[in-house]
């Protein structure tokens, strides 16, 4: 992946970026949205203020001439008229708006507050837009067999590799980025150690399914020529996977498996772990937050909701759902 100081941009974003990396902590994958949302911004702006011809394709407006004079003309009123262009003229959902409204409030905190070049931050006043809380996308215990069966199946040299992907995914609940950075010593004791968010570190114990399908993994794990020796999963080219071999990997055996590739992702496989461990493990919700590496309680609580039949099972067992109802003679 290409770094993400190699693109061009003004030096007041790379300084922003160089802050966000160095003072913050922030990881790299967070760096990269950010600089892609305000990239977004600073061409629109250049659009909004006739700097460009209209005419222009969007992906090609150059940003690097933005300078901080240009910035200090923008008001809340251009940041509403840019919330409604991404909305309208490119489709972003409540969610990417609301982030988009995160990465400018930070900037623009930070060319106000820290770099002390604006008098005035315009974005105070600028509201995210609400989000409907959804309930998380999810393979029932029957799908998630019906998976890990469709890997088991696989006749090839690397299914032995995958099933261990996918049986991790399943069981620990790791993000894709997680999944991708393990190396060999994370492992130790029965427990997986894993760099979350912010490179924050994390246990969690394994059990025997993710034991089992680790070690039967290592009797075949390549060990000549390798570009990374401490990488956990290792790819056709001898190299550390990465992520987008490990997205197509699960989008094939979803597929497999007999279920839509579309519904179902890495991330999805993550909300199964958590809701599966939730449901059927009577697992504490603050312990959930520690395997997950939920920074708050609430991200974890999406976690704790109910299918459609325990509904039904617990309306239908209310001790007055037979009260007033007339019984049928037989």
């Amino acid at each position: 992946m290409k770094n993400i100081f190699d693109f061009e941009m003004p030096l007041v974003l790379k300084d922003f970026l160089n802050y966000l990396q160095t003072i913050k902590g922030k990881s790299k994958n967070t760096i990269q949205v950010y600089f892609y949302d305000l990239r977004i911004f600073l061409r629109f702006l250049k659009i909004h203020r006739n700097l460009v011809d209209k005419n222009i394709e969007f992906n090609s407006i150059d940003i690097t001439d933005v300078d901080i004079s240009l910035l200090k003309t923008v008001t809340l009123s251009d940041l509403y008229t840019y919330m409604s262009f991404v909305s309208n003229k490119r489709d972003n959902t409540s969610h990417a708006r609301a982030r988009k409204v995160a990465s400018l409030k930070s900037f623009f905190n930070y060319l106000s507050t820290k770099a002390k070049l604006l008098d005035i931050n315009p974005t105070i006043e600028l509201e995210s837009p609400k989000i409907l809380k959804r309930l998380p996308r999810y393979l029932n215990f029957d799908e998630s067999k019906k998976l890990l069966t469709s890997v088991n199946k696989a006749d090839h040299e690397y299914a032995i590799r995958d099933y261990a992907i996918i049986t991790i995914f399943l069981n620990c609940g790791i993000r894709l980025s997680e999944l991708v950075g393990i190396n060999l010593h994370n492992i130790k004791d029965n427990t997986l150690i894993v760099f979350g968010k912010g490179g924050k570190e994390r246990s969690i114990p394994l059990n025997r399914a993710c034991l089992q399908a680790i070690d039967d993994y290592l009797k075949v794990r390549p060990v000549n020529g390798l570009k990374d020796k401490s990488a956990l999963f290792i790819s056709r080219r001898n190299q550390r996977i990465s992520k987008e071999s490990v997205q197509k990997i699960v989008k094939r055996y979803i597929t497999e498996a007999g279920l839509d590739p579309q519904r179902y992702s890495t991330h999805k496989l993550r909300h199964t772990a958590a809701t599966l461990m939730y449901k059927y493990g009577n697992v504490d919700i603050r312990a959930l937050q520690e395997i997950l590496g939920h920074e708050s309680i609430s991200t974890t609580e999406i976690y704790t909701h109910l299918d459609q039949q325990q509904l039904k099972e617990a309306v239908d067992k209310h001790p007055l759902s037979d009260f007033g109802v007339v019984k049928q003679s037989k």
